[in-house]
């Protein structure tokens, strides 16, 4: 069991509510630094091992500049990503950029932060080549195909659009190799939101021992392997939170068995974790606003599916407290809602709380990752404020509220005038 629990009491909600209107997504970040250090401690084994912080995950600089601090870099993978970490001063080997079907000004922004490059496809070398150059390092992301088993999240890799077939990763660091370059890495990513441990130890002994055998073919040294992120957390307070210390114990066994055991070493572990690190520690504040009763009964928020869209997308599970009734007997069956004129803009289907009405404040757990950065404008409705709870006890905005200015900022009115129907 994985208890639900909120950072702050319903006097100290509401006192914030007065400054900042609901909805808005308020990030804790005493959890974060803790769980941000476990995370390290875990891997500490591991000489040179560093997580680079999934950006999608949470592009917010404040986020970003915490787990900095904390020795994390970044994991990019569009040219806003990459100028969000420069602006929060993270360049060079600190961001790994892995992006796919990439841009040509993607890659040469890439090469001019001196990140290190993850390419997605064979054909992705030369055009690199062409538009940016080749750097000294170079990182593939492997695609083991029917080797691993997917899920509803990410799909199976045989079917994702993800990564170099094996013979294609021959093909390309031979070609790296004979152009130029030095220095190698290699990646895979084949699962997102994984409670098991097991995956992750299966994972990198497959990844090890294709680090063995393109060393032996190609005659290259691998610098790192880029594990990737994937691990999941407890959104279900029925689930237990994923056994890190025995995943790190099955990774390092596998790793003295297959890189030690063949003088491979030293090669630094990386991971790019985002959901990990931030998913559980995020919260959607919002507030009743309607409770309708008809063939059902729905409890309408002044939030949307623009502010977390994730159990619309995947029927994912997002826990709720009701502020205050947290002891009350959860005894009425509703369907959670949004005012988005779509039918899927629902939180929760058919879930047991406690008597609601309006007014009520309603905390969603878990948007640390994956809330607030997949927000949209459909309906014209506008993404809301983050907060971020110090240390302290005190709340700073991190990111404010967007307005309807906001929503009409790229739009040409003053050509409006003269265009003609």
């Amino acid at each position: 069991m994985t208890p639900k629990l909120l950072p702050f009491t319903k006097k100290q909600i509401e006192k914030i509510t007065e400054t900042w209107p609901t909805p808005f997504h308020i990030y804790d970040e005493k959890a974060i630094r803790k769980n941000a250090r476990d995370f390290k401690k875990a891997f500490s084994w591991n000489k040179g091992f560093k997580e680079f912080f999934a950006v999608k995950a949470c592009p917010n600089p404040y986020i970003m500049k915490i787990l900095q601090s904390e020795g994390f870099g970044t994991d990019c993978s569009s040219l806003a990503e990459l100028a969000l970490s420069e602006k929060t001063g993270i360049v060079g080997e600190d961001i790994m950029f892995s992006s796919n079907d990439t841009p040509a000004e993607e890659f040469i922004a890439a090469k001019k932060l001196k990140a290190v490059i993850n390419l997605d496809d064979i054909s992705h070398i030369p055009y690199l080549e062409k538009h940016a150059g080749l750097p000294e390092v170079i990182c593939l992301r492997y695609n083991p195909g029917p080797l691993k088993k997917g899920n509803v999240i990410i799909g199976h890799p045989e079917e994702a659009k993800y990564g170099f077939t094996r013979d294609q990763l021959f093909e390309g660091y031979h070609l790296c190799r004979d152009k130029g370059v030095k220095r190698f890495g290699i990646h895979t990513m084949v699962a997102s939101n994984e409670l098991d441990p097991h995956y992750f130890i299966e994972t990198a002994d497959i990844l090890f021992r294709l680090i063995v055998d393109l060393s032996r073919a190609l005659n290259i040294r691998f610098e790192f392997a880029n594990l990737s992120g994937g691990v999941g957390i407890p959104y279900r307070p029925e689930q237990e939170s994923i056994d890190l210390q025995l995943m790190n114990l099955g990774i390092r066994k596998k790793f003295e068995q297959i890189i030690d055991a063949n003088g491979l070493s030293p090669l630094k572990l990386f991971t790019e974790c985002g959901r990990y690190i931030t998913g559980p520690y995020g919260y959607l504040v919002s507030k009743v606003l309607h409770i309708k009763d008809t063939y059902k009964k729905f409890a309408g928020l002044d939030a949307c599916m623009a502010n977390l869209m994730r159990p619309a997308l995947y029927g994912a599970y997002h826990h709720i407290t009701v502020v205050g009734k947290e002891k009350r007997p959860q005894e009425v069956m509703y369907d959670v809602t949004g005012s988005l004129c779509e039918n899927n803009d629902k939180f929760a289907i058919d879930r047991m709380l406690p008597e609601l009405v309006p007014g009520d404040t309603v905390v969603i757990h878990d948007t640390g990752a994956h809330g607030s950065a997949m927000g949209f404008n459909y309906n014209g409705k506008l993404r809301c404020a983050e907060l971020l709870l110090r240390e302290d006890g005190s709340v700073i905005q991190i990111r404010r509220a967007e307005t309807v200015k906001d929503y009409f900022a790229t739009l040409d009115f003053k050509g409006l005038k003269s265009f003609e129907v």
